[in-house]
């Protein structure tokens, strides 16, 4: 819903630009230029009707409406990127003449508004499957094993679900497959498990399919900052339905290692990692779950041996990661410093609207062995 208003940016000033120049672009005749506009008009009262009425509508109207704005959305962004790209050559063009003249007849006009068109197109098409066909990643991880006697464990790790209004019950089915067909020790979900409301996941029983999930060890979660918007405590419940939450909390499975749950970093009195681990056989592995991936220099002053995060989903939508890489000292992949490994997953599902470009939605398999 949030990314839904948030797309107004779209309306606002993508959307007249695109219309613009697609208008300059079109033979100047009532039959191409009415419905030209009106494919605009109607885009823009679907919008303006799905946003003053959002509160009224159904979820089986309102859901729909949003799918179709966001795509809009999605779609205008890179249209938008594509046509500054060639509002750069027109420019240069007029200072040093670098293409002929007949490049920039009408005719070529016409032809480049259908390119922009099949290109946007097919760039949703598969930006929409790097979200619904996620891909199973596998990383292999060298850990001290001090006191442990357990040689090797296998984790699937699982963050940025965002189950609700985009992410639905079949992405829940494939996950739990995906899930068992690695036959793991242990499930972890390290934050976002739902987007914003509850109620989205509780009406599909998404529950039922990940109490499917196998792992002799157990499941466990973690709170993502997603779990602080709206409905918290009916969220909370959902999660214990089918997994331990550890909300600044540890598991020990079987003895041999620590699981230590940070609750998200929006809880600004959350416990200091410091007080988690007090207590604790320090010899043993120490494997933190902690959603966002800004704590590395306090895991490394704690001496833990690996931590797992989520929530920057790579950026999902290019050239979103490049700024990742100016925000987080890891923004996604295999980080090690310090003596501190960490895994940092762009994620298995999606923030707003459905699309991944340049990223791909993933189920990561941590094969660790105790040296």
């Amino acid at each position: 819903m949030k990314v839904f208003i948030q797309s107004i940016v779209a309306q606002l000033l993508l959307t007249p630009y695109i219309y613009w120049r697609g208008y300059q672009a079109i033979p100047a005749k009532r039959s191409w230029r009415i419905p030209y506009t009106t494919a605009f008009v109607l885009e823009l009262l679907l919008y303006l009707f799905g946003f003053f009425f959002r509160e009224e509508l159904p979820d089986s109207l309102f859901v729909p409406l949003m799918n179709i704005c966001n795509t809009w959305y999605i779609g205008s962004i890179y249209l938008t990127l594509g046509l500054l790209c060639l509002e750069i050559i027109r420019f240069t063009q007029r200072h040093w003449h670098w293409f002929p003249d007949s490049l920039f007849s009408n005719n070529v006009k016409l032809s480049l508004f259908f390119l922009f068109i099949i290109a946007d197109a097919a760039l949703l098409v598969k930006a929409h499957r790097n979200v619904v066909e996620p891909i199973v990643k596998h990383i292999y991880l060298d850990l001290p094993k001090g006191s442990s006697p357990r040689d090797s464990l296998k984790i699937v790790m699982v963050s940025d679900t965002h189950f609700g209004e985009v992410i639905h019950k079949p992405q829940a089915e494939k996950l739990v497959a995906l899930s068992n067909a690695q036959h793991p020790d242990a499930v972890v979900f390290v934050g976002d498990l739902l987007d914003y409301e509850s109620r989205f996941a509780e009406n599909e029983h998404i529950e039922e399919d990940l109490q499917q999930l196998n792992a002799p060890l157990g499941v466990y979660s973690v709170y993502g900052n997603h779990e602080y918007r709206a409905n918290r405590f009916a969220k909370e419940k959902w999660i214990r339905k089918f997994s331990t939450l550890l909300k600044d909390s540890v598991a020990n499975p079987d003895g041999t290692f620590y699981l230590i749950g940070r609750d998200d970093m929006v809880n600004k009195r959350r416990t200091p990692l410091q007080k988690l681990i007090a207590g604790l056989d320090t010899t043993k592995p120490l494997i933190v779950l902690d959603h966002q991936p800004w704590s590395f220099a306090e895991m490394r002053m704690n001496h833990i041996d690996l931590g797992l995060h989520g929530h920057t989903h790579n950026g999902q939508l290019w050239p979103y990661p490049w700024v990742m890489k100016l925000i987080y000292e890891c923004p996604f992949g295999y980080y090690s410093k310090g003596g501190v490994q960490h895994y940092v997953s762009c994620g298995y599902g999606c923030a707003g609207p459905a699309y991944r470009v340049g990223t791909r939605s993933e189920l990561v398999v941590l094969h660790i062995r105790f040296v």
